[in-house]
């Protein structure tokens, strides 16, 4: 665990939309750190731009270097929580959780508790050691970002653990995601190869690894489409990123353009009805709805697939509705 405070520099891409200063660091994967702990970093006068103390809602207008003086994290000792967990496969050696949008999946500063972690604490006796400098993640084998909902799969024991993430690593894993998104995609299937880096809005970065995303229109609507969408790669965001960069954002999506510059984007004729949708949802309308892979102990193929939860479901009807 990090014991001193950290002095990072972030530099700001050009030719980006202007953004606020809290949303930009949030959205900084290298520095991995939620947006509330942000938002106290810049109250507290630790964040500066150019060289200046400025407030969470400043707006970076591309260019700027961001220095930001992290404090040591104040993780808790992990702790066992009485949180549902909605299961939908399980074994001596590992299981399958169907994660609900707005559960974190495991502590980092700004989400210290009530996260999937402490609830397959209080639901698991024995969960996958965790090898990361926190220390907070026993059991994780990947994740999903807060507001996406669907499966993960949970190690019990290390061998499995390592197994699985293995598997992850040599494509041998299918992930399956039911989508809706801003507009219509230019094809009714494809493929989007697009690098993403660690710096997610700087798509010059060296860094940039390979990330794929095949998706395919299971429906069309008047201002929408209903997308299942397959992962080669696994790049944190790549769903949301890729869709992004095609201009057909996920819709609800905050940080990639699924609300506000959506709805600014929108025809006159258009615009009360896009804003009823968007009422409709208040995160980005994402679910990891299936995986396929093989069992790392018994070598049988298993295939878990979850329902939509609610809030898609009435999003879908009433896309249907309106169309």
């Amino acid at each position: 665990m990090i014991k001193q405070v950290q002095t990072r520099t972030v530099s700001v891409p050009t030719g980006i939309d202007p953004i606020r200063l809290d949303k930009f660091l949030a959205s900084c994967d290298e520095l991995d750190l939620s947006r509330a702990f942000i938002q106290q970093m810049i109250s507290n006068e630790i964040v500066t731009v150019d060289g200046r103390v400025v407030t969470k809602n400043h707006k970076l207008k591309g260019g700027e270097q961001i220095v930001l003086h992290i404090p040591p994290p104040e993780l808790p000792d992990l702790s066992p929580e009485n949180i549902p967990l909605d299961i939908v496969y399980e074994d001596e050696y590992l299981a399958v959780v169907n994660k609900p949008a707005g559960l974190v999946v495991h502590p980092a500063p700004g989400n210290l508790d009530h996260t999937l972690v402490n609830a397959l604490l209080f639901r698991f006796h024995e969960l996958a050691p965790d090898d990361s400098a926190e220390g907070v993640r026993p059991g994780i084998i990947h994740r999903l970002d807060k507001n996406t909902s669907g499966l993960l799969i949970v190690a019990k024991d290390d061998k499995v653990a390592r197994k699985v993430r293995q598997q992850l690593a040599d494509r041998e894993i299918t992930k399956l995601y039911t989508a809706v998104v801003c507009g219509h995609m230019p094809e009714t299937s494809g493929t989007i190869d697009f690098p993403i880096g660690r710096s997610i809005r700087d798509r010059k970065n060296v860094r940039s690894r390979e990330a794929i995303t095949h998706y395919r229109v299971i429906e069309k609507f008047r201002l929408n489409e209903l997308l299942e969408v397959r992962l080669e790669t696994g790049r944190t965001h790549q769903i949301r990123v890729h869709m992004a960069h095609m201009n057909r954002p996920v819709l609800g999506d905050p940080d990639y353009g699924g609300r506000q510059r959506w709805l600014s984007g929108i025809m006159p004729q258009d615009r009360k009805l896009a804003t009823g949708i968007l009422a409709l949802i208040d995160r980005q309308a994402l679910h990891a709805r299936s995986l396929i892979f093989m069992h790392p102990a018994t070598g049988e193929e298993i295939s878990v697939t979850s329902d939509l939860p609610e809030d898609m479901r009435n999003l879908i009807a009433n896309l249907r509705a309106k169309t």
